[in-house]
């Protein structure tokens, strides 16, 4: 289980729903690429808006595991394909995720900067993941 964060002005999850499936690239911090290049096929993400709105916001499923991104000139670069597969009953802000204990030592309140963030299953349930 995974935490994605993305800039709702460039690709949010509204994009995702009205696609139905992305290419997710962009990444190029070395411990986000390590999680990203972790992530196997059929594991969902929590989609989470940065800005102004930081907020975890829905669910994505992976359909393709990592590979080289074919639009990068660096090698070490890669990306992930993913689809929606449902909202979260509600968005979960930023400052609620910092307040709940199953996140007191999570990267995602720890490295905030940190753009593919392992979870739990503690995390995924209190984020209302789901099964």
């Amino acid at each position: 289980m995974w935490l994605l964060k993305t800039e709702p002005s460039e690709f949010s999850y509204t994009d995702l729903e009205r696609a139905g499936h992305a290419v997710w690239d962009g990444i190029s911090n070395p411990v986000a690429l390590k999680n990203l290049r972790a992530m196997k096929r059929d594991e969902r993400a929590i989609i989470y808006h940065t800005g102004g709105e930081k907020a975890a916001v829905g669910v994505a499923r992976v359909t393709k595991e990592a590979y080289p991104d074919p639009k990068a000139k660096n090698p070490r670069l890669c990306v992930v394909e993913l689809e929606p597969v449902c909202r979260l009953p509600r968005a979960v802000t930023l400052a609620e995720i910092k307040a709940l204990p199953a996140f007191g030592q999570s990267p995602l309140v720890k490295q905030g900067r940190l753009s593919v963030v392992p979870l739990t299953a503690a995390q995924w349930q209190a984020l209302g993941g789901g099964k």
